[in-house]
């Protein structure tokens, strides 16, 4: 049997995602079939807070974006997998129209290599600069962070995680499972209210 270049080539693009950054807080998890595209996640399941700088020095709470949906995964300047990864996110803000009540959040996993030019290069790169915040510190700083969510730091990129308006984790992607179109979906479903 003789498989489709485009299969091919797309095969060869997630199974690189997968190695690449690896897994971290629930990645790879199937979908429900329910009213999320992504994996639906317990109720009443409450993110952890956390504040760290962004790339232009700003400090950023995660309960500061309270109101808003927020698209939050953790990912490195340097990972070429991660890049798809913003790639997907930058898709489905181009679908959503870029709301101002979505907030798109990347954490670093490279506390060496995620400089703020460096993270601002990356956004820049993959026209997500205005549109999200890459957090970045030391690794002191942000190994808290990647405790709360299972992220183990150095390259490890995780799914994306969906957080509602109230805070709660709603809906999360596995890298094989992310698409502009299912983030859109579900990002549109927590904007309603769902």
């Amino acid at each position: 049997m003789r498989f489709p270049p485009l299969l091919i080539v797309t095969i060869a693009t997630l199974a690189l995602a997968l190695a690449g950054c690896g897994g971290g807080h629930g990645a790879g998890a199937s979908s429900t079939g329910g009213e999320f595209d992504g994996a639906a996640l317990p109720p009443g399941l409450r993110a952890p807070d956390f504040t760290l700088t962004d790339q232009q020095g700003h400090r950023i709470s995660l309960s500061g974006q309270r109101g808003k949906v927020v698209a939050l995964t953790f990912l490195a300047s340097d990972c070429r997998a991660c890049t798809l990864v913003a790639q997907q996110i930058r898709g489905a803000l181009d679908e959503l129209g870029s709301p101002s009540d979505v907030s798109t959040i990347f954490v670093s996993t490279s506390p060496r290599t995620d400089t703020s030019a460096g993270a601002a290069r990356f956004l820049a790169d993959t026209s997500l600069t205005g549109r999200a915040s890459f957090l970045i510190g030391s690794r002191r700083q942000l190994q808290p962070v990647w405790r709360a969510y299972h992220a183990n730091g150095a390259e490890d990129a995780t799914a994306v995680l969906l957080i509602d308006r109230a805070g709660l984790e709603r809906a999360e992607f596995g890298l094989e499972q992310l698409t502009p179109d299912s983030l859109a979906h579900d990002i549109r479903a927590l904007l309603a209210g769902r």
